[in-house]
């Protein structure tokens, strides 16, 4: 599902299940958080890259699993990216939906090549990008969360740079990873510990604020006809009923 490497201080943690484009399933989301435990742990770690194999960073939630349960997990996942004492890259080339946006939300530097797409599809499934609210929306402008959300309209990585949702727009990703990565280097483990924390406090008390309300607002949307109508006409690969 994934794999794990350290090289001068920095772990990269590659999402490498193809067969699912990285989706957001059980296996998945246990082998990340341990990942994530295991960077806390070692002292020798400076910062995390949350990178990808293949064309597809992540698709989102695994749509062949227990969507309350999936909820559930995604919202501790996040959390634990945030808390995490440590920096998280996200280096991606590829595209990335719903849930998968979230990742991206809670991570501190995201940098996206060339052939990134990004899209809130939820809407178009009967759903809303409602967990995944609490990393994205403190990233947006108020006028980009609602064409996104609303909309379901794919976008590309300079417009994802534009409204905030990504750090950058890069040629090179490769090239760029490295840049930051060198930068991460210099600062101290305390420095970027505290500074993190400065940076991911909002955050986090959105989690203790809206977290239960949009959880709750999730299972309800994942239970509902549509949503099951949505996600029946996704995997058969039509237009829902509502499409005009």
């Amino acid at each position: 599902m994934l794999s794990y490497t350290v090289e001068r201080g920095i772990a990269t943690i590659t999402l490498d299940s193809p067969h699912n484009r990285n989706a957001l399933s059980a296996q998945l989301v246990s082998e990340l958080e341990s990942r994530l435990d295991a960077v806390a742990a070692d002292d020798g770690v400076r910062a995390a890259v949350l990178t990808h194999t293949g064309n597809t960073f992540c698709s989102g939630a695994d749509l062949s699993e227990a969507p309350e349960q999936g909820t559930g997990r995604l919202m501790v996942l996040l959390r634990r990216i945030l808390e995490l004492p440590k920096p998280v890259v996200a280096v991606l080339d590829g595209h990335v939906r719903a849930g998968g946006l979230g990742l991206l939300g809670a991570c501190d530097i995201v940098l996206a090549g060339p052939r990134s797409t990004f899209a809130f599809s939820e809407a178009r499934l009967g759903l809303a990008p409602a967990v995944i609210s609490l990393t994205t929306l403190p990233r947006l402008s108020d006028r980009a969360a609602g064409r996104y959300f609303l909309t379901g309209e794919v976008f590309d990585a300079g417009r994802a740079a534009q409204i905030g949702l990504i750090t950058e727009a890069v040629d090179d990703p490769g090239t760029a990873r490295d840049e930051v990565l060198d930068a991460l280097r210099k600062s101290s483990p305390q420095g970027l510990a505290e500074s993190k924390k400065l940076t991911t406090a909002g955050l986090l008390r959105r989690f203790d604020s809206d977290g239960a309300a949009v959880a709750e607002l999730s299972a309800r949307l994942f239970a509902s006809a549509e949503a099951r109508e949505g996600i029946q006409s996704f995997r058969e690969r039509r237009p829902p009923r509502w499409a005009v």
